[in-house]
């Protein structure tokens, strides 16, 4: 039944969700790749359609910005509709001197300098990983595409403004690609509920050049990264 933040019936939510940060670019995805599409979610405008692609039912709604957000909607889609996996399409700020804006990087791990993972009360440091099955095909399908992808280990910060210019570097030279603000929450709840997730990412800006796409661009530009998407769902 519906949530406070989902308005949603039990089964109008498919198997597979994929999940960008924007509302809007939810609804732009549904509007140009998906047909017969339903929109299930208007709740504090985080959009949800399902769909169909290639005959194959999916559906995409947005998380909204961070790990709180992303925390709640992927736990309620896991657990409140019974949905099997998510794949987060997002953008991040690449880290390393060969990124390029528009690249794609698929998140093997998220480090993060976020408080979340200690609501599990482990007794040492866990780590947030993608499903191996996921990656794999994904990496495999944008070889198909001609698509060339960074496979690898990404930041998740609670810090969109960071105060201290020196942590790109620290984190750059342990061999973080990008950094962006909702994996790891993703793949510890996906963890927690048995459940898959994916996290692939279009570099929007760059820590070290200063190069950056604006807002219309990150709603609609990361094409590469739809295309692998919606053929992994």
């Amino acid at each position: 039944m519906p949530t406070p933040h989902n308005a949603a019936k039990k089964g109008e939510i498919a198997k597979t969700v994929l999940m960008p940060g924007d509302p809007l670019r939810a609804k732009f995805i549904a509007e140009n790749f998906l047909e017969d599409i339903k929109e299930f979610n208007t709740v504090r405008n985080m959009l949800g359609f399902t769909g169909t692609y290639k005959g194959k039912e999916i559906s995409v709604m947005g998380s909204g910005m961070g790990m709180p957000s992303i925390g709640i909607y992927s736990h309620e889609l896991y657990h409140e509709y019974d949905v099997d996996r998510i794949i987060r399409i997002g953008s991040a700020g690449g880290m390393t001197p060969d990124l390029k804006l528009k690249d794609l990087v698929i998140a093997m791990g998220a480090s993060t300098d976020s408080n979340y993972l200690s609501q599990l009360h482990l007794p040492g440091t866990y780590a947030p990983l993608a499903s191996p099955d996921l990656m794999f095909k994904a990496v495999n399908i944008a070889n198909e595409l001609g698509i060339k992808t960074r496979v690898g280990n990404v930041l998740s910060s609670d810090i969109f403004y960071n105060f201290d210019p020196s942590v790109t570097k620290k984190w750059a030279d342990m061999g973080i690609l990008c950094v962006e603000m909702e994996s790891a929450a993703l793949y510890v709840n996906a963890a927690y509920a048995h459940k898959e997730a994916l996290s692939m990412l279009s570099i929007s800006d760059h820590l070290l050049t200063g190069e950056e796409l604006d807002a219309d661009a990150r709603q609609t530009e990361f094409r590469n990264m739809m295309k692998v998407a919606l053929e992994l769902a």
